[in-house]
């Protein structure tokens, strides 16, 4: 092509109108200067080159565009392979009953619960009734002495010891039930439960359930119902054992590779964590363990203690009604009175202060670290690292089960290695 010349002159002269104000006038003028174009070159193009160099940019992209559809294709098939090898290494009906199992434990924390709330309410509603027959009575009594001999004295007698009577009757049966023990027994199997719901959600959330997972999470079901039964009649928990035994809600542990995996190729673990283990397992066996059983003994002895006297006050205090007017002494209403009184506080203590529950706490914690004794022995005492759970993962669950850190830990054994004789270090720094 040839080359274009321009040329052109251009003189632009503008004014801007006047603007009038009220108060004067305002005026502007722009002169804009002089535009000289000179001569524009523009280079020549074949139209040879022009073809080539549009053939050259083609080719490049659609060798471009061809490379990153491969790329994704490879990419596609990639996830679906894994999707599904994922579906194929999932078996739905494991998965299924896993949901099952999950949705019956759910149901299961809501009953437990519910009832929990009912036989608390039950302590407290049966304390306050016979803290108030207990005293009615013994004012009746106190009355019946300084009445005159007739209807007046009959009737508050006879009244005294029909309140007195049916005092011993529901006394007898609240010490043989132990609300407030049974409240606490509920309580614990709601939060037990509540434990099995998360373990089964985390087993699903890490994929590849099997069939053992099924089998356990039935095993662990059934054990927390024997443990914590529903039932009053014919399944209850004896509330005055003859020997202090810690709760069992677990099945029998099973020597299995943990959810952790293999680490550095021993599992996670070595000689410092087997030991380390084991030095926690002897304080927990000579100080934790041992000192709830002891407390859970003391508990039990002044449960039955409080269970014997208060419906044998309520019997003295029924005989010293029934005798007022009859004699000329006073020990028939000193009896009728001072025994309503001493029942109140006896039984104040016993279902006010919630012995039962304190009972069931120190019994719940002993099996808190029988559970904590298994699952370390059960590891340790297994040959084959790969059969055990992850070291490193069992340290840190441990841990958190006693309130300590991992370097608080590694301290307590290393304090129990030092001093063999005894340590006045407990264990657990939770309870």
């Amino acid at each position: 092509m040839a080359g274009i010349e321009v040329s052109s002159s251009l003189l632009f002269s503008k004014s801007l109108p006047s603007l009038h104000y009220r108060r004067g006038i305002i005026g502007a003028t722009i002169n804009e200067p002089r535009v000289l174009m000179g001569p524009v070159s523009l280079p020549k193009l074949s139209t040879r080159d022009l073809v080539e160099e549009m053939e050259r940019r083609n080719v490049r992209y659609i060798i471009a565009t061809t490379t990153i559809l491969e790329n994704d294709s490879i990419s596609s098939q990639k996830t679906q392979n894994y999707s599904r090898h994922n579906t194929k290494s999932s078996d739905p009906q494991v998965i299924a009953k896993l949901y099952a199992i999950m949705e019956a434990v759910a149901d299961r924390v809501e009953m437990h619960k519910n009832i929990g709330e009912q036989r608390d309410n039950w302590n407290h509603l049966l304390l306050t009734s016979v803290n108030a027959m207990t005293l009615s009575a013994a004012t009746m009594a106190g009355l019946a002495s300084t009445s005159a001999a007739g209807a007046s004295l009959v009737s508050l007698k006879l009244s005294s010891t029909v309140l007195y009577v049916a005092v011993t009757g529901l006394l007898v049966m609240m010490n043989n039930i132990q609300p407030s023990q049974l409240a606490e027994e509920q309580r614990n199997a709601a939060r037990l439960f509540k434990q099995i719901h998360g373990q089964i959600q985390t087993r699903l959330s890490l994929g590849k359930p099997d069939i053992n997972d099924v089998n356990e999470a039935m095993d662990k079901v059934l054990a927390l119902d024997k443990a914590y039964p529903l039932p009053l009649l014919g399944a209850m928990i004896e509330k005055f054992p003859s020997k202090v035994e810690p709760a069992r809600w677990w099945p029998q542990q099973k020597r299995k590779q943990g959810l952790g995996g293999r680490i550095e190729g021993n599992n996670g673990w070595n000689r410092e964590l087997e030991e380390e283990m084991r030095q926690v397992l002897g304080v927990l066996k000579k100080k934790d363990f041992a000192e709830y059983l002891r407390l859970g003994g003391k508990a039990l002895k002044l449960n039955k203690a409080l269970a014997i006297s208060g419906p044998l006050l309520t019997v003295l205090g029924a005989l010293g009604s029934s005798f007022v007017g009859t004699t000329h002494s006073s020990w028939s209403v000193m009896m009728g009175v001072i025994a309503g009184a001493m029942a109140t506080v006896v039984n104040s203590m016993a279902h006010g202060g919630q012995v039962g529950m304190v009972f069931e706490m120190y019994r719940s914690n002993a099996g808190f670290f029988k559970l904590i004794e298994e699952s370390i022995m059960s590891n340790t005492d297994e040959k084959d690292v790969e059969r055990r759970e992850n070291g490193e993962i069992l340290e840190m669950k441990v841990a958190l089960q006693l309130g300590r850190s991992l370097s608080e830990l590694k301290h307590l054994a290393a304090s129990s290695t030092r001093n063999r004789e005894a340590t006045e270090e407990f264990a657990s720094k939770l309870f």
